[in-house]
């Protein structure tokens, strides 16, 4: 499914149930791969060492209970019915709730905000139908006016983006070794311990060493394989339950339940923290909701995952009240023997699925994070040109690897694998109650009344779960706080560096009377040819524009500042990517260009972002806009700018492109612009035929067009931030050893931009923060 497809499916009303029923189908592979596979070690976590061997089935029908209450309260009633609801245009996970309440409270982590993105059509407040109330409207206004409650907030929604990354670790871990666990009854205790974790390994490393294909290539056996293992578990669960214990149905009440704490105690408590993993995998229901739309993950859900998921946890349970046999109470001591290696095989590849989803998320949950400033730079490799949200990260890929096998290898069971995964699932849970609630009250201005029963209800429900899970932190459950410790210090290490050196910027920034006083000119040679000067700032001349012009002896005719930023909205749409004006009068040849994007965009490789950056330009010059008449009034670009839309979108100049090249242009109204990179592709300017054209503006078009076949540079600053004398000593840390170290190992804005090497100019700039 492509991007666009995915928008438009998720913005419209109204689909065909024969759209809802396949997205549904497909759904089942992407989304409740890691979901599916949680019977394969709940029953093992729940019973491991807390629970003592009993006679009686009080903890068995206590744990079916629990399981039973807890898929149907938090996944069914939170998730399907009120979390999916909390879309952000079609996008979901922790991001886009932070994104919602960036935009209705007016509070972003991003520095170079604009009014102008507020313009944006994928902007629009979706409030309820409901005035504001007035506490709601005091907690916004105390949102937008104090930053201690904005950065609590950043660090809210970070805190649910580590833990997501550390179940990037953890599940495929859990996942591939519980599957494998099922060799421990064809050998000997002896012999499957040196089997199963060099196994499981060997699963782990194809696994991640398959990843920059892309699942693109094995995408479409998902589903069947997700299918199949629901079918699977849900008829072992049928042939259990009238086999052994037709009456297993009891223990869906919600007494046992009771009684099975009243008994257990202590250990029944801790109980939980094995319990809680029969709904990992949940949060994928909403993480991924921008690959299909509400309607048909509710009935993936509904109609196929939960009544399977239920059938093999009562298939289980009906099994055990037999056979107490809790020191092997494992999945596969409930699948008959003459299926149990079909049933592997199966479970295996339904482990992969799983885990693969769980990868594909972690990278596009970074992917979300560098968009917004919130971690360093990685290399985005797009594997499929048609799949949205295909994207590979190779540095992400083998930290992912390396640490899943360390804690495969480490822990050698799915006892302290399943403590630590726990402890991961219920805090993403957690925080995105949390952001609910806000979003309750400030999206949706609905009374706070029901944001606090909200987050009572589920609040308190995921505070038992949690406290479980966090009693066992020296048996397992130390690793995803670990794991999320150093990704937030990364995170955080990140933002705080960006923002200082933008601060740095705004306040260096170049006086618009200094560039008039120069002169058209700009006091040195300009030579043909387009240079474009990468800057962070939105508004003004930066800093560095004043290193070029007093070190570099001649400078392009054409000057373009170029911004490329992102915007806490999922996406951009084509038409309102660019914002262009003018810098100065029109003589100096003088632009801004501000290219937005959203967290979810796919950027475009440099042939494209250049073909649509030099018609967006054509596109403003032949518009007409005039430039501001005053100094004062240039300071105010953001009022000046105009929205101009990529090539495909815009009736007015026309591009097309030929690679004949003897072909020549037929009128005098047709220029060819010859490619630098690809010899015989040539893009040309169409101008429409208006006598009314200013001569002018005719004069700016051709010297645009004489500027591009000479060709463009890059000009992009190579920063050197360094903490200011007198700074204290932990900004000293963070800045000169932290940022410092994160800024010269990540990726240069040369490769996150797609530029060629030989069009980049680079200069030098040391920062004092």
């Amino acid at each position: 499914m492509d991007m666009e497809g995915s928008f438009y499916q998720n913005s419209v009303k109204k689909e065909s149930w024969r759209t809802v029923l396949t997205l549904a189908y497909q759904s089942l592979g992407v989304v409740y791969g890691d979901l599916s596979t949680s019977p394969l070690y709940v029953y093992k976590s729940a019973f491991a060492e807390d629970i003592q061997h009993s006679e009686t089935n009080e903890e068995i029908y206590g744990v079916l209970s629990f399981v039973f209450w807890t898929l149907t309260l938090i996944p069914l009633l939170k998730y399907v019915f009120i979390v999916l609801r909390a879309d952000d245009n079609g996008e979901g996970g922790t991001f886009a709730l932070y994104s919602l309440l960036c935009r209705h409270a007016r509070v972003s982590s991003l520095p170079n905000c604009q009014l102008a993105d507020e313009a944006l059509s994928t902007y629009k407040k979706d409030g309820g139908s409901r005035p504001d109330k007035s506490v709601g409207s005091s907690l916004k206004s105390s949102l937008e006016k104090h930053k201690v409650l904005q950065r609590l907030l950043l660090v809210l929604a970070l805190i649910g983006t580590c833990m997501v990354i550390g179940d990037g670790v953890l599940t495929p871990a859990i996942s591939v070794f519980s599957a494998v666990s099922g060799l421990e009854l064809s050998m000997s205790k002896k012999h499957h311990e040196y089997v199963e974790v060099p196994i499981a390994c060997f699963i782990l490393v194809c696994l991640f060493a398959l990843q920059h294909y892309g699942t693109h290539r094995v995408g479409f056996l998902f589903a069947p394989i997700v299918v199949t293992w629901l079918l699977c578990i849900s008829t072992i669960g049928v042939y259990n339950i009238f086999r052994w214990n037709p009456h297993v149905y009891q223990a869906l009440s919600p007494y046992y339940m009771y009684k099975f704490l009243k008994k257990t105690q202590r250990s029944g408590w801790m109980s939980l923290g094995g319990i809680l993993l029969c709904i990992t995998g949940s949060e994928a229901m909403f993480a991924d909701l921008g690959h299909f739309s509400q309607l048909s993950i509710k009935i993936a859900f509904t109609s196929v995952v939960y009544p399977s998921m239920i059938l093999a946890y009562m298939g289980q349970a009906a099994y055990l009240s037999q056979h107490h046999a809790i020191e092997r109470i494992g999945f596969y001591v409930s699948v008959p023997e003459q299926i149990r290696w079909p049933v592997l095989a199966i479970a295996i590849l339904a482990a992969v699925v799983g885990s693969q989803a769980i990868i594909t998320g972690t990278f596009s949950i970074i992917k979300q994070c560098s968009a917004l400033g919130c971690f360093p730079r990685v290399k985005i490799v797009h594997t499929s040109s048609k799949i949205h949200g295909q994207i590979y990260i190779p540095e992400i890929n083998w930290i992912l690897m390396l640490l899943c096998l360390a804690v495969t290898i480490g822990f050698r069971d799915t006892k302290r694998l399943g403590n630590a995964s726990g402890l991961a699932v219920i805090t993403v849970m957690l925080v995105t109650t949390c952001l609910m609630s806000l979003v309750i009250v400030l999206c949706w201005n609905q009374s706070v009344f029901l944001a606090v029963l909200f987050i009572l209800f589920f609040g308190s429900i995921e505070a038992l779960y949690f406290s479980a899970s966090l009693i066992k932190f020296l048996e397992g459950a130390w690793v995803p706080i670990a794991l999320s410790f150093i990704f937030m210090i990364v995170m955080c290490v990140w933002h705080y560096g960006t923002l200082k050196k933008y601060e740095f910027d705004l306040q260096n920034k170049v006086s618009i009377n200094w560039l008039l006083s120069l002169g058209p000119s700009l006091g040195i040679v300009r030579v043909k040819g387009i240079g474009l000067i990468n800057t962070e700032l939105v508004s003004g001349i930066p800093a560095i524009f004043s290193h070029f012009v007093t070190n570099l002896p001649a400078f392009h005719q054409v000057l373009v500042f170029l911004c490329i930023k992102s915007v806490p909205v999922p996406y951009v749409r084509p038409e309102e990517r660019f914002l262009i004006g003018h810098i100065g009068p029109k003589e100096y040849r003088l632009y801004r260009c501000i290219v937005r994007y959203g967290y979810r965009d796919v950027h475009k490789d440099d042939l494209e972002f250049e073909k649509d950056l030099i018609f967006s330009l054509a596109e403003f010059i032949r518009s007409g806009i005039s430039e501001p008449s005053k100094a004062d009034e240039m300071e105010k670009d953001d009022e000046k700018m105009t929205v101009v839309g990529t090539a495909m979108h815009i009736d007015g100049i026309q591009l097309c492109e030929d690679e004949d090249p003897d072909e020549t242009p037929g009128t005098s109204e047709l220029r060819e612009i010859q490619s630098p990179v690809l010899a015989r592709k040539r893009v040309r300017f169409v101008l429409p035929e208006s006598p009314q054209m200013d001569t002018s503006v005719r004069e700016e078009l051709e010297e645009l067009m004489d500027a591009r076949e000479a060709g463009m540079a890059f000009i992009l600053g190579n920063s050197y931030v360094r903490a200011k004398r007198g700074s204290s000593m932990i900004k000293r840390l963070v800045i000169n050893l932290g940022y410092d170290f994160f800024r010269r190992n990540c990726r240069s804005p040369v490769h996150s931009l797609s530029i060629p090497h030989a069009s980049t100019l680079e200069v030098g700039m040391i920062y004092h923060v």
